[in-house]
């Protein structure tokens, strides 16, 4: 069975793309904003309908990437470490969520360098993979490891289209110290795919077309994958690794540059 998750979302009513801060964006053509509401509620309902438990956060105003919670802040032990945007378009987000998370009981600490939260810094096991290259300070790394108490593996990001860890690596399992996770080599420095061979050998390896069809962008409860469509033959490579794929439709919301795990953020 996989573990009961508790989840942070925000629904996709201010979603739009007037402004390009990464290479997926593409302002020039209209947003169906209905639609994106549509498909985040579907992915809401799936979440609940396994079990989970779906907090939500309400967006700001004029704020169009709220719906990608997951950059809001990273969580785990009962503490917020929050999120200090790169990009300028973003930087009001990192206070809402940090406040939203002190009301849902976690301890917040405010982030005194860049980071965009579980973006690049994914729990795995006991430590933090934490991205760099783009849009997450080294220095933050640091950071992220006092306030949630985790030591941390530093990954260097190379390729622009994988602007965050969380586009490039998902972590599948990690329950009772069993720990697998899936990834994209391409979107990494040599030296840290070392690193990740060295700290997950029998990781699940994607192809780029895998991997630029944002498949990896997945949320995993240890038995299921949440993931967007369009991406068959991943979802069968899944399944011949034991667990059960659940593909939603996020299309809408992808032209933003992000999938399922973007738009969903893990209490820990």
């Amino acid at each position: 069975m996989g573990r009961a998750l508790r989840l942070l979302m925000c629904p996709p009513t201010e979603f739009t793309v007037r402004y390009e801060i990464n290479p997926w964006m593409d302002a020039s053509r209209p947003v169906d904003t209905a639609l994106a509401v549509t498909q985040w509620e579907a992915l809401r309902a799936s979440y609940v309908a396994a079990g989970h438990t779906v907090e939500t956060i309400a967006p700001l105003a004029g704020m169009p990437d709220m719906v990608y919670a997951a950059n809001g802040a990273t969580v785990g032990g009962g503490a917020a470490y929050g999120a200090r945007f790169f990009v300028a378009e973003r930087r009001e987000e990192g206070p809402a969520y940090l406040a939203r998370l002190a009301e849902l009981g976690f301890e917040p600490h405010a982030a005194e360098h860049v980071n965009e939260g579980e973006g690049d810094l994914l729990v795995a096991g006991d430590v933090l993979l934490a991205g760099t290259g783009w849009r997450t300070e080294r220095a933050a790394h640091a950071e992220a490891s006092r306030a949630l108490g985790l030591p941390v593996v530093t990954l260097e990001l190379v390729d622009a289209r994988f602007y965050h860890l969380d586009t490039a690596l998902t972590v599948l399992r990690d329950v009772d110290g069993a720990v697998d996770v899936a990834y994209f080599p391409g979107a990494f420095s040599a030296a840290s795919q070392e690193a990740l061979q060295r700290l997950f050998p029998d990781a699940l390896l994607a192809s780029e077309a895998e991997a630029t069809s944002f498949a990896l962008n997945a949320l995993s409860d240890g038995e299921r994958v949440w993931l967007g469509t369009g991406a068959p033959a991943w979802e069968e490579r899944l399944r011949a690794r034991g667990y059960t794929p659940v593909p939603v439709d996020v299309s809408e919301i992808l032209r933003g540059g992000g999938s399922v795990k973007c738009c969903t953020l893990v209490l820990r």
